[in-house]
């Protein structure tokens, strides 16, 4: 093995924003202008100073509707003694009617009296420029109107337009060279086989490229090879003023991208003190910066926020956005590692005057954790995480408004719940927040003031009764109301044709089966441990029982990809995935609430649409359900 072959571990755990200075003092370049026709200019930046070429308005204009008089003329008007004015002493003008020079004031037609020889009367008088739009009132000829590092908005195209400027000079949009490279990447436009994995980080950074104005320039993939990358890297030097390579950038024996920036200039950075995101390198290469980033999208897109987007910025000579901060009590104890930034995505919703911070996976590899998610937070270097119920700074991904007026649903995962979200922004086009912890999770987050609403489905073995008897247990006098919503079926979820015959507890241990779990607090996973105690089977002879999932869906999906697979969920799912279906039991699907919430307006509303012909329709679609529309509520 060469030297340049060798695997490069991180050099350092650098702070992100010493990084970033660095990097920024690094970059060099000669920030080239365009003109453009102005009709264009949308969301460009001025690269020079714009002096208004007229004024608007360049004469002296009517404001109103009416009759253009000489001021003076019309001081004895009173409504007690009407004064009259004959036609060669006044003009008709209309809105936007140059104003006779003759004449120096305007009388709204609605207090003029029209009398059938063509005169007029008026009961008040005027006084000198009333209802005149005098030269220069909106822009004034030479005036500044926008200073360089401007960036036009569609009004100012309106003010560009009217004071005469038909083309801007503004920053050329700077060139960002984008290189995806592994061997095991293909288009998404190819067929997605094993082994294979569709390449969609480059669009994503092109799109952001787009956003901050800059102009991407996306590359073909490219194979992890060291001569490949480096001819790949100078191309994009040649091309473009930055130059982006996605993956390649962490330890392994396929990481070139340390040792191509390396040979062809120099690296500054190689690793950063931040989760996740930690894998990035930055160097420089004929005068350019290089960024290598991670492969893995959360990874991805977080680093080249951080490090693409102020050398953008820089070159447009425009500022760094900032992204507004709220303060959030959050839900769950979140735990991280002194000496390391984490960057935490949160899903936030408002309860009452409280917005609750609720953490999402921390993996770098869930892209849904970063579209779903409403706000970052960030663990400084010097914490260790924060525990459930302080209160933490939050950076919002979405509007403050959209985050205010989310509905809170917690508690088991549940696919109607994606049919009521849909309907809900429908008729109300305000979010529905969900967030899948399970039913006894999602019963202390009703009990703590913590969400809206909670689904939960937990059997009481003892009174075969479902839901009521946990509630009391654990939230007893809190106000509380149990809204009976489903009845569902619930059983072992098989690949088709069910080749290892499964239909108890017994075979999938008899079988050896590979059992794909629920988490923690699930009521499946509690109904599963029922039947393991009923049998006498003990947990430790089910092969794959730790290993956990946070929805049905993830289950079904797990089991569809291995003929020795078997979980525990709902009829619905088996059905989307085409996999067989064992029922074990009929269970009872219902809602928690807090009684204010119930009886608020918004409570209400979702209470009629979930007793809705409509709804019901659409859930029994899935197969496996049935909705009680007509049960009274529990008030606990």
């Amino acid at each position: 093995m060469t030297k340049e072959h060798k695997r490069k571990i991180y050099l350092e755990e650098k702070p992100r924003l010493e990084a970033k200075n660095q990097m920024l003092s690094h970059f060099s370049f000669a920030r080239e202008t365009e003109q453009i026709q102005t009709i264009h200019a949308l969301g460009r930046v001025s690269a020079s100073p714009i002096i208004a070429g007229r004024s608007v308005p360049h004469y002296h204009a009517s404001a109103m509707d009416g009759i253009a008089v000489f001021a003076e003329d019309t001081f004895t008007a009173h409504e007690k003694n009407p004064l009259r004015l004959d036609a060669d002493t006044f003009s008709y003008v209309n809105t936007g009617n140059q104003i006779p020079s003759s004449y120096n004031a305007v009388i709204m037609i609605e207090n003029v009296e029209e009398l059938s020889d063509g005169s007029v009367e008026i009961i008040a008088p005027a006084t000198p420029w009333q209802h005149i739009r005098p030269i220069g009132e909106d822009i004034t000829e030479e005036e500044m109107l926008f200073t360089q590092g401007h960036t036009f908005r569609p009004v100012d195209i309106g003010v560009l337009l009217a004071s005469g400027i038909l083309q801007v000079e503004v920053v050329r949009k700077p060139r960002v060279a984008i290189i995806p490279t592994g061997l095991e990447l293909i288009q998404p436009s190819e067929e997605a086989v094993t082994g294979k994995l569709i390449e969609f980080n480059g669009t994503v950074f092109s799109s952001y490229v787009t956003q901050w104005g800059g102009e991407p320039l996306l590359s073909v993939i490219v194979t992890d090879e060291l001569e490949q990358i480096k001819a790949a890297i100078l191309k994009g030097t040649n091309e473009a003023d930055i130059v982006v390579i996605n993956g390649g950038s962490s330890a392994g024996s396929k990481d070139f991208t340390f040792a191509a920036i390396e040979e062809l200039g120099e690296v500054f950075t190689h690793g950063v003190a931040c989760r996740p995101g930690h894998p990035v390198v930055l160097g420089k290469v004929n005068d350019k910066i290089v960024v290598g980033v991670p492969g893995y999208p959360v990874s991805a897109y977080l680093s080249f926020e951080w490090f693409v987007q102020p050398m953008i910025c820089a070159y447009l000579g425009i500022p760094e956005p900032v992204r507004p901060k709220i303060k959030a009590k959050l839900g769950r104890r979140v735990v991280s590692k002194m000496g390391i930034e984490d960057h935490v995505r949160v899903n936030v919703y408002k309860i009452k005057d409280d917005f609750i911070a609720i953490p999402l996976t921390r993996s770098a590899g869930i892209t849904m954790s970063l579209a779903r998610a409403d706000a970052l937070m960030i663990i400084p270097p010097a914490f260790i995480g924060f525990e459930a119920g302080e209160e933490v700074e939050l950076q919002l991904l979405r509007p403050l408004n959209e985050i205010s007026s989310a509905l809170a649903f917690n508690g088991s995962h549940d696919m109607t719940l994606d049919i009521v979200s849909s309907l809900w922004k429908k008729q109300h086009v305000t979010q529905m927040v969900s967030t899948h912890t399970g039913s006894m999770a999602g019963i202390l987050a009703i009990k703590k003031n913590e969400a809206h609403v909670a689904g939960i489905h937990l059997l009481d073995p003892e009174t075969g009764e479902y839901n009521l008897s946990y509630v009391k247990r654990i939230a007893a006098n809190d106000g509380l109301v149990l809204q009976p919503f489903l009845k569902r079926s619930q059983g072992w979820i098989l690949p088709k044709g069910n080749p290892l015959n499964i239909r108890s507890i017994g075979d999938i241990v008899s079988t050896n089966a590979d059992y794909v779990n629920r988490q923690k607090g699930a009521g499946t996973r509690i109904l599963l441990d029922q039947l393991l105690q009923k049998s006498g089977v003990d947990s430790t002879s089910v092969k794959g029982y730790h290993r956990e999932f946070f929805s049905h869906l993830g289950v079904a999906a797990e089991v569809r990809d291995s003929e020795t697979a078997v979980g525990m969920g709902i009829y619905s799912v088996s059905k989307i995935f085409d996999l067989d279906f064992v029922p074990v039991a009929d269970e009872s699907y219902d809602l928690l609430m807090r009684r204010e919430f119930y009886e608020s307006v918004t409570g209400q509303a979702l209470m009629q649409l979930l007793r809705s012909d409509e709804l019901r329709n659409e859930v029994e679609k899935l197969g496996g359900y049935e909705v009680v529309a007509d049960s009274e509520p529990i008030y606990i």
